[in-house]
Order: C-alpha cells, then sequence, then structure tokens
C-alpha cells in the first residue's frame, strides 16, 4: 500500500474536487451520466414535441432526428407494428422507450434493465398519456415490456393521470 502524501492539496485540485461535486448534485436523481434519448419523429408532429418536455423536466438530455423513413427505423429496433406509436426515444446504450411512455418509468427500466427486453412500449396515442393531455380527458393505458424474441408483457398498468408523474 503506498503511504498517503504529506504534501498540501492544491488549489487545482480543491476546485476540481468542489467541481465533480457540484456536479453530482446537479445531476437529474436515477438517470446516469449519458442518459441521453435520441427522438425520432415526424417534423409536424406536437404531442411528440410535448413528451419530450415531459422527457426534458423528468431530468433527461434529449435529442431529436427526422428520418426519412420512421417505420423502418422502428422495425430496426426490432418494434413490432402492434406496439408502435408516433414517436421512438433510444436510449444511448440502446434500449427502445416507443410513444408516450412515462418518464419514471424509463428511470425504473434503465436501473433495472430487465434481462431479456429491448425496452418499453405504449401502442396508439392514449388520451392523458404525457404528451397527449385533453384537459381532465384520461383514458387507462398499459405500458408493455418489450422482449428480443418479439413478445412482450405488461411492465405497468397506468389506472389514473396521476400515476404518470409519482
Amino acid at each position: 500500500m503506498r503511504p498517503m502524501s504529506t504534501q498540501p492539496l492544491s488549489i487545482r485540485h480543491l476546485l476540481t474536487g468542489l467541481l465533480l461535486i457540484l456536479a453530482a448534485a446537479q445531476a437529474p436523481l436515477g438517470l446516469a451520466e449519458g442518459d441521453t434519448l435520441t427522438v425520432y419523429k415526424s417534423p409536424t408532429c406536437g404531442c411528440c414535441g410535448l413528451w419530450i418536455d415531459h422527457a426534458r423536466d423528468a431530468g433527461f438530455d434529449t435529442r431529436v432526428e427526422h428520418p426519412a423513413d420512421l417505420n423502418q427505423l422502428k422495425a430496426g429496433h426490432g418494434i413490432a407494428p402492434r406496439h408502435q406509436s408516433c414517436h421512438t426515444a433510444v436510449s444511448a446504450d440502446g434500449f427502445v422507450f416507443e410513444g408516450h411512455v412515462p418518464a419514471h418509468l424509463i428511470k425504473r427500466f434503465l436501473a433495472e434493465r430487465p434481462e431479456g427486453a429491448i425496452g418499453l412500449a405504449v401502442p396508439g396515442m392514449p388520451v392523458g398519456s404525457p404528451g397527449m393531455e385533453m384537459g381532465e380527458r384520461f383514458d387507462r393505458y398499459e405500458v408493455l415490456l418489450l422482449m428480443k424474441d418479439g413478445s412482450s408483457r405488461v411492465y405497468s398498468a397506468i389506472e389514473t393521470a396521476a400515476e404518470q408523474y409519482p
């Protein structure tokens, strides 16, 4: 074991340490460094923009892209037509989040990383889901866990609007 130095810390070392502490304190809780979502959407879709705001408000760093063929992109990421919605978000490590998935469930998924899963999906565009808010209207919906083999199962059932924003 190497003995500790008896040299005093330089101002540079102290400032570097302080900056690291400040950066950690400002990082959104539950997100690891590099938790960026690239959101692929049509340039004219307003509800996608509202969902992006929801993701950003939850602490995600987002990038937006407008691919020429969104359906081909979805297929390339293993999202079956029955699971599709209007936009697709892809994490820095390749997990997919299809449609109006509540941000807190994306955080939970990224923390758990279920074995054999490729991501989460909210098929269609349920009224009242993040980005699809319409006053007091709300339709119950399910968030599906998408598996590598093409299957899916319920990851979370959203019964009330309040459950989307814990």
